[in-house]
């Protein structure tokens, strides 16, 4: 997991948690993990922890209006954005897929790629909070110094 953590700027301190951030549903049922050691979990906290980066870094830069923050969310979380992030640090080199996830080369699909990335991003919240998170997101281009 070493070149993960280098590729984004971060070292876990609890391990455990980017493991099962990094370990697909269908890789557990194989391996006879519970439900508790797969990602599912971590890309819905990702998914608001993403969200909620973008909305303070939005409020913090001045913007105050509902209806373009609301706006400024939905352009910078998106399915495809979060697909780039998770292609520019490789991830799918590094997730646990299942057998038949891998013979279909499932990580192909937009969707399958962003939830890894949100999965990868809720682990990081656990282990050291939206500080951290919003650092990985800055490098990642999913927040900008400017109003997307």
């Amino acid at each position: 997991m070493i070149p993960l953590e280098e590729a984004i700027g971060y070292t876990f301190s609890d391990p455990s948690l980017l493991t099962r951030a990094l370990t697909r549903s269908a890789y557990a049922r194989e391996a006879g993990l519970p439900n508790s050691r797969h990602m599912d979990a971590f890309a819905v906290l990702g998914d608001a922890a993403i969200e909620l980066a973008v909305i303070e870094e939005v409020i913090a830069a001045g913007e105050f209006d509902k209806g373009v923050i609301t706006n400024i969310k939905v352009n910078a979380v998106n399915m495809l954005r979060l697909r780039m992030a998770a292609e520019s640090l490789d991830l799918a080199l590094y997730v646990r897929w299942g057998k038949g996830e891998k013979t279909q080369g499932i990580w192909t699909s937009g969707r399958v790629l962003a939830e890894c990335y949100e999965a990868l991003i809720g682990a990081l919240y656990l282990d050291s909070g939206i500080n951290d998170v919003k650092k990985v997101l800055y490098a990642s281009g999913i927040l900008s110094n400017k109003k997307d």
